[in-house]
């Protein structure tokens, strides 16, 4: 549906109120349609509010968003800061392992978002978390406030790590 409303929408052009539409539908817009209207950095900040569930985790469209959300915002490695996560909101969902090392704690509060892991993702949060090198701490310093900012990724806690949170 989202798909069939985009080509009525961009029928005679691409409207130049974009911004004003739904969230979801500019995922089945590419950044070059969109940049008539702004910049490839609203974009993907636009799309890191999508509901980006209406494309099926693995697809390849998915993957190409990530892709080019990364070019755009000219991330060369893994290491993605905290400026760089807050734009691509919902997509640090889909970062692999190797990202979610790279950046430390900088992932961390928009991965408490995410529905699912892969599993080279959950060993990458247990990895950052243990580490203790984040803006959190190390687990026996958390407080229930972190407990909540963490919520999300309290399913993917191992024992080691859940026996150093303080009862």
């Amino acid at each position: 549906q989202l798909s069939c409303l985009v080509k009525m929408v961009t029928l005679h052009g691409i409207p130049k109120d974009l911004d004003s539409y739904p969230k979801d539908l500019l995922l089945f817009l590419s950044p070059s349609d969109y940049a008539a209207t702004g910049s490839c950095t609203q974009y993907f900040a636009n799309i890191g509010e999508a509901n980006l569930d209406v494309l099926q985790r693995e697809s390849s469209q998915r993957k190409q968003l990530l892709l080019e959300a990364l070019a755009c915002l000219k991330i060369p490695g893994t290491q993605i800061n905290e400026e760089n996560a807050e734009i691509l909101g919902h997509l640090v969902c889909d970062l692999g392992g190797e990202y979610i090392r790279s950046s430390g704690g900088n992932l961390l509060k928009h991965l408490s978002q995410c529905d699912s892991f892969q599993p080279d993702q959950e060993e990458a949060i247990r990895s950052v978390i243990s580490s203790g090198n984040t803006t959190f701490g190390p687990p026996v310093t958390w407080s229930a406030f972190t407990l909540n900012e963490l919520s999300g990724l309290i399913p993917v806690f191992d024992h080691s790590i859940l026996q150093k949170i303080p009862k």
